[in-house]
C-alpha cells in the first residue's frame, strides 16, 4: 500500500469541485472523445509544421548532389561549415524563443517564425559564394529554432503522461518522412535544371521554401494555444482538459510563470543527463540526415536515382518509430524504449563499416538498420523529460534548454562525414556515430536505475518525512508525491 496521501496520487481519476469540495470524476469516454478532438486539432498540423521545418534545414544535402558545390564554388569545408553553423544560431535562440511562445501564445509566435524561415529558404537561392551561403543558414537556424522545442512544450501542455510518446513520435516521425519526400521531390525538382535560367539547387530551396510561407495562414486560424483558450473546445470539453492535466500531473501542477522555476532548471540532476544523453543522439540523427543523400551517392548510384534512393530508409525508419512511440506509452515505459533503438542504431553504424566494401544490397540494409535506430530512439527521448519535469515555467525552460544544448550536436554533425573519406566509405564518420549512440545507451540506463532507485526512496517515506519535504512551494517534480517515469 502507497504511503503517498491520496491528494497527491497522480494516477487517481478524481478530483475536488474548488467550491464545494466535492469530488467529481472524469468520465473516461469523455475522456477518449476529447482526445480524439485534441489529436485531429493538433497532430496533422503539428506534423506538417516540422516536415516544412526539416525539410528546409536539410534539404541543403539535396542541393549539393544537385550542383550546389559546383555551381557556386564551394570547398568542402565551406560546405561543411555551412551545414554546422544553422545550429549555433538555433542553439543561442532557442530558450529565448520558448520564453517567446509561452509570453505571445504559440499561434502567434509560430506563425511569425514561419514567415522567417520561409523567406529566408526562398532567399537561398540568390547565394552566389560561401559567404551568402553561411549567413543564410545561420539566420535560417535562427529563425526556425522556436517550432521543434516548441511543439513538444505545446504537446505537453495538452496531453497526459501516458499519451505523449506516441504524439510526439506521430508529429517527429515527419522528420523522416521528410528525408524520404525530400529525396523524392528533390529528384523532381532537380529535373528544372535550366527553367527560367535557374539551377536544379535554386528550384530545390524556391519550391521547397514556398509552402511554409503559405502554412503560416493555416497556423495563423487554426493552431489552438492552450487548453483553457481553445477555440475548437466548448466550455465542458475546456473545464475537462484543464482537469485531467492537473489530475496527471499530481503536486506538480504549475502553470504560472515562475523565476524559481527557471533557476531549478539548472539546479536539477536530471536536466543535464538529458541533455549529454540528447547530444550524443542528435549528433549521429543530424549528421544522418545531413549526409544521407551523399552516402546513397557512395553506393555507386546516379545522381537523380541517388535523391530516390534515400526514401525507402527514411519510409522504414518512419514506421519503426510511430511503433515504438506507441509501445512505450501502451507500457508506461521510457528508459528502455529509448535505449534499445539507441543500441540498435549504434550497431547499424557498426554494419555499416563492415559492409564497405561488400553489395549495395548489403550497404543499404545497414543503412535502414542505422536509420531506424537513430530516428526511433527519438519519441521517447522527448517524452522522458517531459514526463519527468513538473510545472510549466520549469518544464518550458527545460525542454529548450535540454533541446538547445542538445542540438549542438547539429553543428558537431556537419563536421562529422568529410569529402575526403567518401572514397573509403566514410568509416571514420560512421565510427563516430557509433560511439556516441553506444555511450548515449549507457547514460539512458543508469538515468533509468537512478530515477527507480528515487520512487522507491519516496514510496518508502514515512509520514513525517513525506511531511517535510512536501514544504514550500513550486516543488515541481521534487514534491514527494510525485512519481518519475523510468
Amino acid at each position: 500500500m502507497s504511503k503517498i496521501p491520496a491528494e497527491y496520487r497522480s494516477e487517481k481519476l478524481e478530483v475536488y469541485d474548488s467550491e464545494d469540495n466535492s469530488p467529481k470524476s472524469l468520465d473516461p469516454f469523455k475522456i477518449q472523445q476529447l482526445r480524439r478532438k485534441l489529436d485531429w486539432h493538433l497532430i496533422p498540423l503539428i506534423a506538417v509544421l516540422y516536415l516544412c521545418s526539416f525539410l528546409d534545414r536539410v534539404n541543403i544535402g539535396n542541393a549539393k548532389v544537385a550542383g550546389l558545390n559546383h555551381d557556386i564554388g564551394l570547398t568542402a569545408s565551406e560546405y561543411n561549415w555551412s551545414l554546422s553553423i544553422f545550429f549555433v544560431g538555433y542553439v543561442l535562440f532557442e530558450v529565448p524563443s520558448n520564453m517567446c511562445l509561452k509570453k505571445f501564445g504559440p499561434r502567434i509566435w509560430i506563425t511569425i517564425i514561419m514567415l522567417a524561415w520561409g523567406a529566408i529558404m526562398m532567399a537561398m537561392a540568390a547565394v552566389h559564394n560561401a559567404a551568402g551561403l553561411l549567413a543564410a543558414r545561420f539566420f535560417l537556424g535562427v529563425a526556425e529554432c522556436g517550432l521543434f522545442p516548441g511543439s513538444v512544450y505545446l504537446l505537453s501542455l495538452w496531453y497526459t503522461r501516458d499519451e505523449l510518446a506516441f504524439r510526439n513520435g506521430l508529429f517527429f516521425s515527419t522528420a523522416t518522412m521528410a528525408g524520404a519526400f525530400g529525396g523524392v521531390l528533390a529528384y523532381g525538382i532537380a529535373q528544372m535544371e535550366g527553367v527560367a535560367g535557374l539551377h536544379g539547387w535554386q528550384w530545390i530551396f524556391i519550391l521547397e521554401g514556398l509552402p511554409t510561407i503559405l502554412l503560416t495562414i493555416v497556423v495563423w486560424y487554426f493552431l489552438p494555444d492552450f487548453p483553457e483558450t481553445a477555440r475548437f473546445l466548448n466550455e465542458e470539453e475546456k473545464v475537462l482538459a484543464v482537469t485531467r492535466l492537473k489530475v496527471d500531473a499530481g503536486p506538480a501542477n504549475q502553470t504560472a510563470f515562475s523565476w524559481k522555476q527557471f533557476r531549478m532548471v539548472f539546479t536539477d540532476w536530471k536536466v543535464y543527463l538529458h541533455m549529454f544523453a540528447y547530444i550524443l543522439n542528435a549528433t549521429p540523427l543530424y549528421s544522418l540526415s545531413l549526409f544521407i543523400p551523399s552516402i546513397v551517392q557512395g553506393f555507386k548510384f546516379d545522381t537523380l536515382t541517388t535523391q530516390v534512393m534515400t526514401a525507402p530508409a527514411y519510409i522504414i525508419a518512419c514506421l519503426f518509430t510511430i511503433a515504438f512511440a506507441f509501445s512505450s506509452d501502451r507500457f508506461r515505459e521510457r528508459g528502455i524504449h529509448y535505449a534499445f533503438p539507441t543500441f540498435v542504431g549504434g550497431i547499424g553504424y557498426i554494419l555499416l563499416i563492415i559492409t564497405k566494401d561488400s553489395s549495395t544490397a548489403a550497404r543499404y540494409v545497414s543503412l535502414t538498420v542505422t536509420a531506424s535506430g537513430v530516428f526511433a530512439s527519438v519519441p521517447a527521448m522527448l517524452s522522458w523529460f517531459t514526463t519527468n519535469i513538473g510545472g510549466h515555467t520549469k518544464r518550458g525552460v527545460a525542454t529548450a534548454a535540454i533541446i538547445s544544448f542538445g542540438n549542438i550536436g547539429g553543428a558537431i554533425g556537419g563536421q562529422i562525414y568529410r569529402a575526403n573519406d567518401a572514397a573509403g566509405g566514410y568509416v571514420r564518420g560512421h565510427a563516430i556515430c557509433c560511439g556516441m549512440m553506444m555511450a548515449s545507451c549507457v547514460i539512458i540506463l543508469i538515468m533509468k536505475y537512478l530515477l527507480i532507485r528515487e520512487n522507491k526512496r519516496r514510496d518508502n517515506l514515512t509520514p513525517e518525512e513525506f511531511a517535510r519535504e512536501a514544504e514550500g512551494e513550486d516543488l515541481c517534480d521534487h514534491h514527494p508525491g510525485f512519481r518519475y517515469w523510468s
